[in-house]
């Protein structure tokens, strides 16, 4: 094989060049403009149910706004879940929140429901308070069990914030992931589903949630001639420019889930014979994942090799791969957070890797990865 084969590389529909040639010959080059609105509206469509959209400069900061429009201030506790991503959990920091990581459960690696009601009766009972949000992650475009998260979030009255950056087109029941929660935080980074090249968006629940987080975006400046500023603000909107990246990406968009469905179907095939090797699959009908990437946990004794084994492996053989994220419980840099852990993320941390399952991954690159993947364990 010549070419190296990525996990998700960007995909280009060809209608991005023309919005962005719009946005630069009407000088519409800022954070705002028409290609932003029509992303917006674009994004609004996709998601249905009367679910507005604020497109925003990055995952992150939709996550950091959802926070903000909850109300979180200093000293409050969020619980978040530990098996991801550290943007997952860097903004309740950012507004000077205390993260309380929840593991996850075996059938879809996120938060366990079970474990979240603990850790929420527990922070009651240590610190006379119950806390503020909850933030669910979909990992990897695997829906979390949200019926069940809903039913506690709802019992303790905790408003729930969604991250489903890694999530857009994955459905639980029906219902698109990111339209669950109080909030719903997108990513459009240049690996995700679809790219802005940098970029997220924010989901919210109607047009005064959507005016009031476009005001805290625009560093909450007053209506007024002059500049006038009564709450903290943050330069977040997305530019024009991303925008038109972003409306040429909604044409491809099904085309993209489609692709990630189709290529876990052909690993889905070609490892069902391979012993020591487990793909990570759908439990049941009521999850419909994007499987925005493809995982595989490697059974040592059965194979031969762990997970960095392989990796370096399928690294010199021209595929990238990575291991699956470290928990966030397991992260320096949160040593001193409330955690509630049953060793369910710590397992599937030593064990997983993420193969590629982007656009450009072909039926023969699939047969190739699994080829050398299957080497590997004859050769052990």
């Amino acid at each position: 094989m010549n070419k190296r084969i990525y996990l998700c590389l960007a995909h280009m529909s060809g209608n991005e060049q023309k919005y962005i040639q719009e946005a630069f010959d009407t000088n519409w080059v800022v954070p705002l403009g028409p290609n932003v609105n029509a992303f917006e509206e674009d994004l609004e469509n996709f998601f249905g149910e009367n679910n507005k959209v604020v497109a925003l400069s990055a995952g992150t900061a939709a996550l950091h706004l959802g926070l903000v429009m909850l109300g979180v201030k200093p000293g409050d506790e969020v619980i978040c879940q530990s098996f991801t991503f550290c943007a997952s959990a860097n903004p309740v920091t950012y507004v000077g929140a205390k993260p309380v990581f929840v593991d996850s459960e075996e059938d879809t690696w996120n938060m366990d429901p079970a474990l979240l009601e603990e850790a929420i009766k527990d922070r009651i009972s240590k610190t006379g308070r119950k806390p503020k949000a909850i933030i669910p992650v979909h990992l990897y475009g695997m829906p979390a069990r949200m019926d069940e998260i809903m039913a506690i979030a709802e019992k303790y009255e905790i408003p729930v914030l969604e991250d489903a950056a890694e999530a857009l087109g994955s459905e639980y029941k029906g219902r698109k992931c990111g339209t669950f929660g109080r909030f719903g935080a997108m990513s459009f980074n240049g690996n995700k589903m679809i790219t802005t090249s940098g970029g997220g968006a924010l989901v919210v629940p109607d047009a005064d949630a959507k005016k009031k987080t476009m005001f805290y975006a625009t560093q909450a400046r007053e209506p007024f001639p002059y500049y006038q500023h009564e709450e903290i603000g943050y330069n977040y909107r997305m530019s024009n420019i991303c925008a038109g990246i972003g409306r040429g990406q909604m044409t491809v968009l099904d085309e993209h889930i489609e692709h990630h469905r189709h290529v876990h179907g052909l690993y889905e095939k070609a490892f069902a014979g391979i012993d020591g090797i487990e793909l990570k699959c759908n439990p049941n009908s009521d999850f419909n994942a994007n499987f925005w990437l493809c995982t595989i946990l490697i059974d040592k004794e059965k194979t031969g090799f762990d997970y960095e084994q392989l990796r370096v492996a399928l690294d010199a053989k021209g595929i990238e791969s990575r291991p699956l994220w470290k928990p966030m419980h397991m992260q320096p840099v949160y040593k001193d957070a409330p955690c509630y852990i049953n060793g369910t993320s710590e397992r599937l941390f030593g064990k997983g890797l993420c193969l590629p399952a982007g656009p450009y991954v072909s039926d023969s690159d699939v047969e190739y990865i699994v080829s050398e993947i299957k080497k590997m364990c004859v050769s052990k």
